[in-house]
């Protein structure tokens, strides 16, 4: 007859039942996050969340924005329509696509999907935040006090320094370097808020770097076209750098982080080729449409030019024969 000892009986059933719990107990990635599903488009949409500050500023900004807008037509003022498309679509939608959206649920599990949110946030959305020209929407729009406020702060010595054309752009070269090649990533990865601080900061860089450039708002120290031209091809060359670096880099980014997730359905080496590939292109291509709008810039800048000269020039005419007439 078997005998069975109650107590191991009691212990080997509580094993069972642990093991089972922790099979299946989702992983956890950075702040208490489940490891995500397989990636698909779909998820994308059902991943989506509204309950971040970073929504919330979105939504904030987006409200602001429109009611200035009312507040000109309101008074019978013209606001040209493409700005508001480009503040509100590509600029604040592009932020909030990569971050509101379910791609956030895999950026701690995909260093592409992160890449993906590195060129949305610092190099396209505030390219149309910059053409939405908020700035001078606020200052039409503001009472006297605040827009006084306002114009201190963006003629303030430390306004003036880091909105100089060689600062933001040392800035915003040296940026990925410092967080790649340094344990500063894999901090990132392991703590949600510093994550998210990362983020904000891919804004507040791209904006640095664009607004001198390409925005339409009234700065101090603003370069020549053909200056600003130069600058942004020297730009080109760091992301084709940075790009090819990742993908023939030897080592993981972010350690045995990506690894340790144990993703049946995606390979961390693999991912991380696809990572510098879309850095690499999307760089190159982000950079011609810099151009592109640059130099449309400076042909309308040109245009309007000579249309001044030309009234300029048919005053004094108009004068001369005034004074003909009159002698």
């Amino acid at each position: 007859m078997l005998h069975v000892d109650p107590i191991f009986a009691a212990t080997s059933t509580t094993s069972s039942y642990v093991a089972e719990a922790v099979s299946t107990t989702p992983p956890i990635a950075a702040g208490g996050e489940a490891i995500p599903p397989p990636f698909t488009i779909g998820r994308v949409l059902t991943e989506t969340r509204l309950d971040s500050w970073l929504a919330l500023g979105l939504v904030l900004a987006a409200g602001l924005y429109l009611y200035g807008v009312h507040r000109l037509r309101m008074r019978g003022d013209h606001w040209p329509v493409a700005r508001t498309v480009f503040f509100l679509g590509p600029g604040l939608g592009g932020i909030a696509l990569v971050t509101v959206s379910g791609l956030h649920a895999y950026d701690t599990a995909l260093l592409s999907v992160h890449m993906v949110q590195h060129m949305m946030l610092s190099m396209v959305a505030p390219i149309f935040l910059a053409l939405g020209a908020p700035m001078t929407l606020a200052l039409r729009t503001l009472p006297q006090r605040p827009r006084k406020r306002l114009l201190a702060i963006v003629h303030s010595r430390i306004a003036r320094v880091y909105s100089f054309p060689l600062v933001a752009f040392g800035i915003f070269v040296a940026n990925p370097f410092v967080l790649y090649f340094t344990d500063l990533y894999r901090y990132t990865l392991e703590h949600a808020w510093a994550h998210e601080l990362v983020h904000a900061h891919f804004i507040l860089t791209g904006c640095v770097f664009f607004w001198p450039l390409l925005g339409l708002d009234p700065l101090p120290g603003r370069w020549p076209y053909p200056a600003r031209a130069l600058l942004m091809l020297l730009s080109v060359p760091f992301h084709t750098v940075l790009g090819l670096t990742i993908m023939q880099s030897t080592t993981l980014f972010g350690g045995d982080w990506y690894p340790s997730l144990n993703l049946g359905w995606a390979d961390p080496w693999d991912d991380q080729v696809l990572a510098g590939g879309i850095l690499w292109a999307g760089g190159e291509f982000v950079s011609v449409t810099m151009l592109a709008v640059l130099v449309v810039q400076w042909i309308k800048q040109s245009e309007r030019e000579a249309r001044r000269i030309d009234r300029e020039l048919d005053r004094q005419e108009a004068r001369e024969r005034a004074a003909e007439s009159a002698a």
